[in-house]
């Protein structure tokens, strides 16, 4: 039988577990809430999940994110703000507004296929409809079809603009919506390459929007055409 004093002789000459510093105790909660909203969706993750998969009490999360909408607020920016900055770089080259929309579009569906993560994170069908994390979803969006409309109402000629500022948010807007959509249905799954996807959306937008911004006007807006 194992005396007292060797079993404590034998506990002492064990490695300690150290604790880690917060900084890093909070990358790898970041990291593995992350991973698990892209997985379960918002709504299907809990606090107590987090905590499990990182291997800390519940109350440690609260101490250090506050409430699970805070954390998935965390976990959202970084991917917002990168898609934000990739639209912007791709469009800011560009010299007429069909190139931005090429552009934005691509940019847009490389963004999905280099990090699904971060797409499904920032995309993610299962947000609350209202509070924090709608609104700031909503404001990313909002941002990034605010980019992409004054990227291409600043290539329109100044005078006889045939487009004003409403039209083009307006068109933003859904090209946006549809690029989402076409996000999902790729991801669900991958018939076609990210790139072809993008490619079909951008022809069939993409000769309208050089009408638009041409000053040509689409069949239902011949002068007499009885609709």
């Amino acid at each position: 039988m194992t005396s007292l004093r060797h079993r404590r002789r034998h506990t002492s000459s064990l490695p300690r577990r150290s604790r880690l510093p917060r900084a890093e105790r909070e990358r790898q909660t970041l990291e593995a809430a992350h991973a698990l909203f892209a997985e379960r969706g918002y709504a299907g993750v809990t606090m107590d999940d987090v905590a499990d998969a990182v291997g800390v009490t519940k109350p440690l999360l609260y101490k250090y994110f506050g409430n699970k909408e805070r954390l998935y607020l965390a976990c959202m920016e970084p991917a917002g703000k990168l898609l934000t900055r990739t639209v912007v770089d791709a469009i800011a080259p560009t010299t007429t507004p069909a190139d931005a929309l090429r552009a934005g579009l691509l940019a847009f569906f490389e963004f999905l296929d280099t990090d699904r993560d971060a797409w499904r994170v920032l995309f993610d069908e299962t947000l609350p409809v209202s509070g924090e994390v709608a609104q700031r979803v909503a404001e990313y969006r909002d941002r990034i079809t605010e980019l992409v409309a004054t990227a291409v109402l600043s290539q329109l000629p100044p005078s006889g603009r045939v487009m004003d500022r409403s039209e083009v948010e307006a068109l933003s807007a859904a090209v946006l919506g549809a690029a989402e959509a076409l996000g999902r249905w790729w991801l669900r799954g991958e018939a076609i390459s990210a790139r072809k996807a993008a490619e079909l959306l951008i022809s069939t937008v993409e000769p309208g929007l050089r009408l638009r911004t041409r000053g040509g006007r689409s069949s239902d807006e011949t002068p007499g055409k009885v609709i």
